[in-house]
């Protein structure tokens, strides 16, 4: 694309973003400036999103280990009781990995996603407070989400869940993660293989960046300069790695993976104008290459997550809706 072209807003998007278009946050120079952004930014359009089912989804707090023996929080979340009778197996039950560039997040900021698609889906979610880089780079995230899902498959009569039936869903950093622990799970033929992969706008890849003149910096909410920051306290944190570090593990940076034969059914999505759309395509692409079912949405119009404040808008309700009817199928 020439620097010269035009890249457009959805119609209804910007609408809906107009009270909040002359909001220009400062540039994170750090993780820790990067992570106290994040985490206003998050807070603050989350305290916008409305959430009906609230008062109808039951959160319990569990605990579990990770490798290195850290005890970490697993959140539960219920859905509203259902007529029909569980079967004896168990039900199918959703991993949820959040979103904050792997630098910032939580469940508790991420909550009223959760409970939504709780809601929605009438599925139980887990979600682990995963630790956070750069204190705890790769490989402790990564660990701490194998180990949620290991606890999950252990505990699956308690929990009353089919650990045939686990699927795993992650949003940004979370999507990431999410990759990395379907290939984890794969190469060291972790059973029962987790069922659906559903990866919302994620971020795969430590080496895309845009040039400077790019037509879509001007649309941007999740920037080169935020990207670099969040795979640099990912991979290395002090230093140990470097951003595009020919040495990332596929495991970090899913993207580098060459062949994704054998990964589970994934749905993935991703809007236009975010700054992970061609490295979510070509995953899309390789997946499709190792024979794997996927399922792929691209949102015009639209940039990185950009439901949060767009709650009504048709391609948020689309988008929404495709994620829930991909999570059913569990």
């Amino acid at each position: 694309m020439s620097s010269d072209q035009k890249l457009s807003l959805d119609a209804d998007y910007a609408r809906a973003i107009a009270p909040y278009a002359s909001y220009v946050p400062p540039v994170p120079t750090d993780a820790e400036s990067l992570r106290k952004q994040n985490d206003f930014m998050i807070n603050t359009v989350m305290s916008l999103f409305p959430c009906p089912a609230r008062s109808r989804v039951a959160e319990t707090e569990l605990s579990y280990k990770s490798a290195d023996g850290t005890e970490l929080k697993l959140h539960r979340f219920d859905p509203p009781a259902s007529s029909s009778t569980p079967a004896p197996a168990g039900r199918p039950c959703v991993l949820y990995l959040h979103g904050g560039g792997f630098v910032s997040g939580s469940v508790t900021s991420f909550r009223k996603d959760i409970i939504r698609y709780a809601a929605e889906t009438r599925l139980t979610f887990y979600a682990p407070a995963y630790r956070l880089s750069p204190e705890a780079p790769f490989p402790k995230p990564l660990e701490d989400a194998h180990a949620a899902l290991e606890f999950l498959r252990d505990n699956a009569q308690e929990q009353n869940i089919d650990p045939k039936r686990i699927g795993v869903m992650g949003i940004s950093a979370g999507g990431g993660l999410a990759a990395g622990l379907a290939l984890e799970a794969r190469d060291k033929k972790f059973v029962p293989a987790i069922k659906k992969l559903v990866l919302i706008y994620p971020m795969l890849d430590d080496r895309t960046r845009i040039r400077e003149d790019h037509p879509l910096n001007e649309h941007l909410t999740w920037t080169n300069k935020k990207n670099e920051i969040g795979w640099q306290a990912y991979l290395g944190g002090a230093g140990a790695r470097t951003v595009s570090s020919p040495d990332a593990s596929v495991y970090a940076a899913p993207a580098r993976a060459e062949d994704l034969s054998g990964l589970p059914p994934t749905y993935l999505d991703v809007g236009g104008l975010d700054l992970f759309k061609d490295e979510v395509n070509a995953f899309g692409a390789k997946l499709l290459a190792g024979k794997v079912d996927v399922e792929f949405h691209l949102y015009p119009g639209v940039p990185h997550a950009w439901e949060w404040l767009s709650h009504e808008c048709p391609v948020t309700q689309k988008a929404v809706n495709n994620r829930v009817f991909a999570l059913r199928s569990l």
